[in-house]
C-alpha cells in the first residue's frame, strides 16, 4: 500500500474528492498526511475530520521563501511517502524539491495543458476564446505547469460562460481526474517516458 501525503492551501476540495475516492475505487494507498502552508486552510478541517494527522509549515512564519522551502524539503523527506499530492497548493514548488520528488510529486491544473500555464487559468482561456476548456493532472518538474502530462479531461467553453461558470464545470472533472491520477499511480501503471507519461495495463489478479 502506497503511503500518500497532500500538500494543500485553501478551502482542499480536491484533497476532499480524493478521501472520498479511497474506498469506492479501491486506492491501493493511505493518505499519512496533510502539508499546508496556511494555518486557516479549510482543507485542516477536512484532514481532521477523518483522522488525518496535519502538518502546518505557515508560509508567514518565515523569513524568505528559501526558509520556508527548506523546512518544506526537510518535512517531506522525513515522511518517506510514495506520493506527494498538490491539491490546491499555491506555492510555486522550488526547484529542489522539484528535483528531489520528481516521478513522485503531481498536481493538477485547470487547463489542457500546455495551455495557459499559472495563475488564473480559467479567465486566461475565456479571454483567449477557446471553444473547449479542462483539467490537466500532471508530474511536478522545475517549470510551472510543465510536467509531464498523466491524465486531461475537457468540458465544452459556452459564449455567455464567466471565469466562476467555467471554473465550476472544470472542478467537476478535476474531482474525478485526481482520484484517477492517485489510482493508476497506486497500481504502479504510470511509467515516464521523457515527456509522456504511458498508462501500463492493469494487471490480471
Amino acid at each position: 500500500m502506497k503511503q500518500i501525503a497532500v500538500l494543500a492551501s485553501g478551502r482542499g476540495s480536491n484533497f476532499q474528492a480524493i478521501i472520498e475516492a479511497m474506498t469506492p475505487l479501491k486506492i491501493n494507498g493511505k493518505i499519512i498526511m496533510l502539508i499546508t502552508d496556511n494555518k486557516d486552510a479549510y482543507a485542516i478541517e477536512r484532514a481532521k475530520a477523518v483522522n488525518i494527522p496535519v502538518t502546518v509549515i505557515n508560509f508567514k512564519d518565515y523569513p524568505s521563501r528559501a526558509d520556508y522551502e527548506k523546512e518544506l524539503l526537510s518535512t517531506m523527506k522525513n515522511l518517506s511517502a510514495d506520493l506527494f499530492i498538490c491539491a490546491g497548493y499555491m506555492k510555486i514548488i522550488g526547484e529542489e524539491i522539484a528535483k528531489t520528488f520528481f516521478g513522485k510529486l503531481i498536481n493538477i491544473h485547470p487547463a489542457l495543458l500546455p495551455s495557459f500555464t499559472g495563475l488564473h487559468a480559467q479567465k486566461q482561456a475565456l479571454d483567449y476564446g477557446v471553444k473547449i476548456a479542462g483539467c490537466t493532472v500532471h508530474f511536478v518538474d522545475a517549470g510551472v505547469d510543465t510536467g509531464p502530462i498523466i491524465i486531461q479531461k475537457a468540458v465544452p467553453v459556452f459564449d455567455d460562460d464567466t471565469d466562476d461558470d467555467l471554473d465550476e464545470r472544470i472542478l467537476e472533472q478535476e474531482h474525478t481526474a485526481f482520484p484517477e491520477a492517485v489510482k493508476l499511480f497506486c497500481d504502479d501503471r504510470l511509467k515516464i517516458e521523457g515527456r509522456k507519461v504511458r498508462v501500463l495495463p492493469a494487471q490480471e489478479t
